[in-house]
């Protein structure tokens, strides 16, 4: 057993949220009992995870997507209000995780999604920092199919795949989630490959005509990895009990 706050110090130290600025609050999002037993961790905060929790018996979900977005409206009404009335019904508290667990050099969604491909990080992929992307050296020049093959056994999907040019791939370019945009300085760097987890329109076409090798591997999929660390990283260290719930998402 061990304490909400102290959890809650713990993780927020460990991902140095202050780094960050972030589209919405990274931590503590609803607070519930102070005893915290059992850890459930999900990639978004939604009722199918909460009702999920509630038989697991959880004291405390962690997850990357939270609830609180700076975008939406604050109030507590509707879809929201379920939520969090969901939560508070059961005494169980939420911790969210966003960008920093984005970039977590070991726990985070690129260095998980980098160990799946055996690979090593050789930098940041961002000019800004902290860098929330990755640049990646595979531990040999391989064929698109190697590539596609060690996504599809891990995250069991098959990514989007656009082609370049070059016959094989050894740097790529990671950023998990909707990071399509990164495409341009992974084509800027003269990587041979990107990897995030969603697609947009312009991005056959700019695959093609830069021969970069582009794989989209679903915004979900590519954000199941981190979360799940990170959940474990904290049962370790607090001895508490740790369960990844997975709810599906085709995104």
């Amino acid at each position: 057993m061990a304490e909400l706050k102290a959890c809650i110090a713990y993780l927020n130290q460990l991902l140095e949220i202050d780094a960050f600025q972030d589209y919405g609050p990274n931590g503590l999002q609803v607070e519930g009992q102070n005893d915290i037993r059992v850890v459930v961790s999900g990639v978004s905060a939604c009722q199918a995870l909460f009702s999920a929790a509630i038989e697991e018996q959880a004291d405390l979900v962690l997850v990357h997507h939270g609830l609180f977005w700076n975008k939406q409206s604050s109030c507590l009404v509707g879809v929201m209000y379920q939520r969090v009335k969901q939560l508070m019904s059961a005494s169980i508290s939420l911790a969210a995780y966003h960008l920093p667990l984005d970039a977590h050099l070991q726990l985070g969604n690129n260095a998980q999604l980098s160990t799946v491909l055996g690979g090593q990080v050789i930098g940041p992929l961002d000019a800004q920092q902290p860098s929330i992307g990755l640049i990646v050296e595979l531990p040999y020049p391989m064929t698109v199919q190697e590539v596609t093959e060690k996504l599809e056994h891990t995250l069991e999907r098959t990514p989007d795949y656009f082609p370049g040019t070059t016959p094989h791939i050894q740097r790529i370019g990671i950023c998990s989630g909707a990071a399509q945009g990164h495409f341009y300085r992974a084509i800027e760097l003269g990587l041979d490959a990107f990897l995030t987890g969603e697609v947009s329109e312009y991005i056959p076409h700019l695959a093609q005509e830069s021969g970069v090798h582009y794989f989209g591997a679903g915004h979900h999929a590519t954000e199941r990895l981190g979360v799940q660390a990170l959940g474990a990283v904290l049962a370790e260290n607090f001895d508490l009990s740790h369960v990844f719930i997975d709810v599906p998402n085709n995104v």
